[in-house]
């Protein structure tokens, strides 16, 4: 019982907030700090989860054929790649460690 009590809560939550953005006057989205602030949040929201996803196992730091994977990708992304390519690269360098060790 205590399960759904969980989600129940979780889903009101989830409902209160989404009122509570629908709620905020125009005025104050119309603000330049508030719409920079909107384009970069989940950019920095998606980069943590990579990281976290990447690094961690668990509660330790793990540096393994993932690192090597997400290295070859930013690599791609500073010399200007496309998209596809940089995600080739990714998949390519992380099988190609993950088949040496």
């Amino acid at each position: 019982m205590n399960v759904w009590i969980a989600i129940g809560a979780t889903a009101l939550g989830c409902y209160l907030v989404k009122l509570l953005g629908l709620s905020v006057p125009a005025g104050v989205l119309e603000r330049p700090l508030v719409q920079r602030l909107a384009a970069l949040l989940p950019v920095a929201l998606l980069a943590a989860l990579v990281a976290q996803q990447t690094f961690a196992e668990g509660t330790t730091l793990v540096l393994d054929a993932r690192t090597a994977g997400l290295a070859a990708a930013g690599l791609a992304l500073v010399l200007r790649a496309p998209f596809l390519v940089v995600v080739a690269a990714a998949v390519l360098v992380t099988a190609g460690v993950r088949a040496l060790g």
